[in-house]
């Protein structure tokens, strides 16, 4: 069921090597990300604050790499995190100058206990099968 849930959100999760991942096909190879890719610069340019929760710190890196090849600015929390770099990041993200209009949040580490009222927009990436 695992697998399943992985190969719905994106299939460069079963790729051992990020580095090797084809930029050009990061967002055709998912529906998931094809939509993202439609929706977010329109968000973005509107003037959206936006949060993306998902269930798995390992999508969260493949957002980053499909982030950094669309030239969009975004934040990342996971509880990979030192509390430092946790504070630090919140604090970035709702300075309301601040350039920085995604959130990459792990359900884990960014659903409870946290303070982003600045977003006005969150896209629940993966949900939980328990609820």
């Amino acid at each position: 069921m695992m697998q399943l849930r992985k190969i719905v959100n994106h299939p460069y999760l079963f790729l051992e090597n990020y580095p090797e991942i084809n930029l050009d096909w990061i967002w055709m190879s998912s529906g998931k990300f094809e939509l993202l890719d439609r929706i977010l610069p329109k968000l973005i340019e509107s003037g959206h604050k936006v949060l993306i929760f998902s269930q798995f710190t390992a999508l969260l890196s493949v957002m980053c790499q499909f982030f950094d090849y669309r030239g969009i600015k975004h934040l990342k929390l996971d509880g990979a995190m030192k509390q430092d770099e946790r504070h630090s990041n919140m604090m970035i993200f709702n300075n309301p100058q601040s350039e920085f209009r995604v959130f990459l949040l792990s359900t884990r580490a960014g659903g409870q206990g946290l303070n982003l009222q600045v977003a006005d927009t969150v896209i629940i990436f993966d949900s939980d099968f328990n609820p």
